[in-house]
């Protein structure tokens, strides 16, 4: 603890670990510190069955009943993988899928009028789709075409849509699309959280609605990837490669004071008696409750199941209830995993439904997602606050995440990780500049 580090990270958190290996790779000195026992922090995977129980203060009274106990990875977060998106390809670029698995997400769906559909994705999918009229259909299969080929960057691609300026409300009225297809559009297929987009220059939009369709071609069935054994999985892979480059971890170490010089920038972290020094700290929000300011509330429900979705003939989905079709300010999301996945007992499903609470009563606000499920054998209720930093850390030094939101995908997670690494870097993330991990010797 003598050692003088770059970058000191508190927390084994996902974005941590991943924040912690991008470090470590691009030759940064790095000191991995958490209090507790286990990786993932509030991103982890619980096993066996009976500690998720014990977790949320219930008591597992017949551990036959589910099958083997060891049977079960449990993720308090559940996320998803965008096929196409940035967390596979830097997956892919440092080498850590030699340490993890994945399988296909087999759906992905959309509530419309108290029922599912599949969300449609190319042209042939709109055709068919239930989820619009047979001229809507026609529409939306134009916008696809027009949005497959659009390029950001060249011109001869915009067919007049600047997308710089023009807004995705435009869009939506240059090919005539109603209200029920910008819904599915903008929340299913773009992953939005709200409608504030609409009004904002439409490239976002337009990038994130080709990177769902890049996504889905990979793979057919549905867009979305999920680590074999649970989410857990991922923030130790991080931890194997921030290793590999010297990084240093320790565990069950306690935090006793995050120190700073007469200037006000950090310069060491203290624990056990020991200080170690460092340029700088990235750490999630539990250690810093002086440093972040709370927006809100995440409720989520894990449940278990003993039969997939009804209406849907599949062992893993991912379900979004666009706030408007049942007159809320915020989606409701729906993923579902199993046995294949090696997370649950053959036989037995894994649901999270989540959203951002915007009542007090939490519990009642995921009805509707729960609703979808059919009979439920057992149900986790939480309610989250969700922090975000009250400045950059430009001065400090210190740079935190947010808390993880509702969303049962990756999209907004790699956000706040690119953000993080922009503010304590002082650099763009590329990752071009990405060392493979093949190249070092294990």
């Amino acid at each position: 603890m003598d050692e003088e580090y770059d970058c000191i990270v508190l927390g084994t958190g996902l974005k941590e670990c991943l924040l912690s290996g991008l470090l470590s790779v691009s030759g940064k000195k790095v000191l991995h510190m958490d209090r507790q026992k286990y990786y993932g922090g509030e991103s982890a995977s619980i096993t066996p069955l009976d500690d998720l129980f014990s977790h949320f203060g219930k008591k597992l009274e017949d551990p036959n009943q589910y099958g083997r106990n060891r049977d079960w990875n449990v993720d308090l977060i559940p996320k998803l993988l965008m096929a196409n998106g940035e967390l596979v390809k830097l997956l892919v670029k440092t080498g850590v899928t030699r340490y993890l698995e994945f399988k296909l997400i087999e759906g992905s769906y959309v509530y419309k009028s108290g029922k599912l559909y599949k969300v449609p994705a190319d042209e042939k999918e709109a055709l068919s789709s239930g989820l619009m009229g047979i001229f809507e259909k026609r529409r939306f299969r134009n916008f696809l075409v027009f949005n497959n080929d659009f390029e950001p960057d060249n011109p001869s691609t915009w067919k007049g849509v600047d997308p710089n300026v023009a807004t995705m409300e435009e869009v939506y009225g240059k090919f005539n699309l109603g209200a029920d297809v910008q819904v599915f559009t903008g929340h299913a297929l773009a992953l939005h959280t709200n409608d504030d987009y609409l009004k904002m220059p439409c490239k976002e939009t337009l990038c994130k609605v080709k990177l769902y369709s890049e996504s889905l071609a990979r793979y057919g069935k549905s867009p979305y990837l999920y680590p074999l054994y649970g989410l857990g999985e991922l923030p130790q892979a991080f931890a194997r490669l921030s290793a590999i480059y010297g990084g240093t971890y320790m565990l069950d170490k306690p935090i006793d004071e995050v120190v700073y010089d007469e200037n006000g920038q950090v310069c060491g972290v203290t624990s056990q008696g020991e200080t170690a020094k460092t340029k700088m700290v990235i750490g999630d929000p539990s250690y810093f409750p002086d440093k972040v300011k709370k927006i809100g509330q995440v409720a989520r429900c894990i449940c278990i199941l003993d039969h997939s979705v009804p209406n849907i003939d599949a062992s893993s989905c991912q379900i979004i209830i666009p706030q408007s079709s049942i007159g809320r300010k915020n989606d409701i999301y729906v993923c579902v995993v199993s046995s294949p996945h090696n997370v649950a007992a053959k036989g037995f499903f894994i649901a999270m439904v989540s959203t951002i609470v915007e009542t007090g009563d939490p519990g009642a606000e995921l009805v509707p997602g729960l609703e979808l499920l059919g009979s439920i054998r057992e149900k986790f209720l939480s309610v989250k606050d969700i922090f975000v930093p009250v400045d950059d850390g430009e001065k400090s030094k210190v740079f935190i995440s947010t808390s993880y939101d509702a969303t049962t995908h990756f999209q907004t997670t790699c956000s706040d990780i690119v953000d993080v690494y922009k503010r304590c870097t002082g650099e763009e993330f590329d990752f071009s500049k990405m060392a493979l991990v093949s190249t070092v010797e294990q």
